[in-house]
């Protein structure tokens, strides 16, 4: 038995809220078990200069964790005065991710900017960012059509992400903080609905794996991301039922 009551195949309890602010054009608080994350989306009118006169968008993200996030004072790296490798990696994550299943071409040339702030953090806190930032981005894109921005729903496919891991006892999916620090193996899934990996973070913490134990919880996490993608389905109402089609929106709606 997990810390928290779970079956070792089971996700913790999900909760996600739309429109959460009100200012943004997609906002999310993604709730997975104690961990919560606001997710903002964000449009500007211009793009990188590397995509200056290319009529097409970009998808990017900024992540951060807020000081009572954690047990400990986190540090804003404002005061720093520089971001550290962690969220760099974490920001360029999100940011990768989401633009696999957005036709940027649609766009024009416009950055949808994601940003994802953690206020609460028991692990898994850049999966439950992917998770979260796709339905505020979605939320988003809808919105640009419905002012007539767009012609359609640039959305090609869901995207959602989960960890997985080796504890002391097997195999376990979505890890919270405490199964994460002792965990021998350690790794984070990102896929669509379609089953394809977007990417797949995982590493041997102090320890090996074979694969054998590689399949299981490539399956364990191909498990996880299908259950998170039907919530986000669920969170998304009639919009969800756009998303991958090649028609007009309004044949739809």
């Amino acid at each position: 038995m997990r810390i928290d009551k779970r079956k070792f195949d089971e996700i913790r309890k999900v909760k996600i809220t739309r429109n959460y602010l009100m200012h943004p054009y997609g906002s999310v608080l993604m709730e997975m078990g104690n961990t919560k994350v606001i997710c903002t989306a964000m449009v500007e009118d211009r793009v990188p200069p590397f995509l200056k006169g290319s009529n097409t968008g970009w998808i990017t993200s900024e992540y951060s964790m807020l000081p009572g996030s954690t047990a400990s004072r986190k540090v804003r790296d404002a005061s720093r005065g520089r971001i550290d490798g962690r969220t760099q990696e974490i920001q360029r994550l999100i940011g990768r991710s989401l633009r696999t299943v957005v036709d940027l071409t649609s766009i024009g040339e416009r950055t949808i900017w994601i940003d994802c702030d953690v206020i609460q953090a028991d692990g898994g806190t850049r999966t439950a960012s992917i998770t979260g930032g796709f339905v505020a981005m979605a939320d988003a894109l809808y919105k640009l059509y419905e002012e007539g921005e767009l012609e359609n729903l640039p959305l090609t496919n869901f995207v959602s992400a989960i960890s997985v891991g080796i504890g002391e006892d097997g195999p376990l999916l979505d890890l919270c903080y405490e199964e994460d620090f002792s965990a021998k193996v350690d790794m984070n899934l990102v896929m669509t609905d379609e089953g394809k990996f977007i990417e797949i973070q995982g590493t041997g913490e102090e320890a090996t794996f074979s694969r054998e134990e590689l399949d299981v919880i490539l399956d364990l996490g191909e498990k996880g991301n299908r259950e998170l993608i039907e919530l986000q389905r669920e969170a998304l109402g009639e919009i969800a039922d756009l998303i991958g089609k090649k028609e007009n929106p309004e044949d739809d709606i």
